[in-house]
């Protein structure tokens, strides 16, 4: 990522993402297009090494950017799709989880290359937490979508509308807000899981989001404690 305009960039999309759903409909439905947007931030920065490790691309790199390139086309084929085509949803979840938890692993190592904490950092380090939660509302979008019923407490608007109809005109606001209540395990009761794979998936958006700020509470530390060596040698 081309340093703090790559962080910015992230954190901005995320935000106008965020805000896409709280607007009232149809105008919320713009968040769907957001998701591509996401997409295309995320392969333009952490597709490519850093400008001081030469910027090439490498086998890791392209296959990271084919992952998210297939994430975003299976997204509006999804998205496209009628409601009663329920299994178009399958590889939308497998694809957005990879590719969520190899955007933010890869954002953690760029990270961790910084050589101090500033400003620009601390807004990558937000960039990637929020990036987890939209990534983790689209994994429950996905699986609402496949097994009707999966959650207790949202409407998504599924059960009014035509099977004909395609998954573009749900609303799927109240999933996403319960997947950021998952990652910061909060858990207000408010919205429940109630099948088997619906658990197990809040399961996994807790641990990741616990697992990225530990990570990237250690590598702040980190680069904290150096800055700070490297300022008290300084004459």
């Amino acid at each position: 990522m081309q340093r703090s305009s790559g962080y910015e960039r992230l954190l901005i999309c995320c935000i106008g993402l965020m805000a896409c759903f709280g607007l009232p409909l149809p105008w919320s439905r713009l968040a769907s297009l957001g998701y591509l947007l996401l997409g295309v931030v995320l392969i333009q920065g952490l597709g490519r090494e850093p400008a001081e490790a030469g910027g090439r691309l490498t086998l890791p790199f392209m296959s990271y950017r084919l992952v998210g390139i297939a994430a975003m086309a299976f997204w509006l084929l999804w998205s496209l799709t009628p409601v009663e085509m329920r299994n178009t949803g399958i590889p939308v979840i497998l694809l957005w989880t990879l590719f969520g938890g190899w955007s933010a692993i890869r954002l953690i190592r760029r990270l961790a290359r910084e050589h101090r904490v500033n400003g620009a950092v601390l807004r990558g380090a937000l960039a990637g937490y929020l990036m987890l939660g939209l990534a983790s509302g689209l994994l429950l979008s996905g699986l609402e979508t496949i097994q009707p019923g999966s959650f207790r407490g949202i409407d998504i608007g599924q059960q009014n509308s035509d099977l004909h109809d395609s998954v573009w005109g749900l609303n799927f606001a109240q999933l996403n807000y319960f997947a950021f209540v998952s990652l910061t395990t909060m858990g207000y009761g408010d919205v429940v899981p109630l099948t088997p794979a619906a658990n197990m998936s809040c399961v996994m958006i807790a641990i990741a989001g616990t697992f990225y700020i530990a990570a990237v509470m250690g590598v702040l530390i980190s680069r904290l404690t150096i800055q700070e060596t490297e300022d008290s040698a300084d004459p």
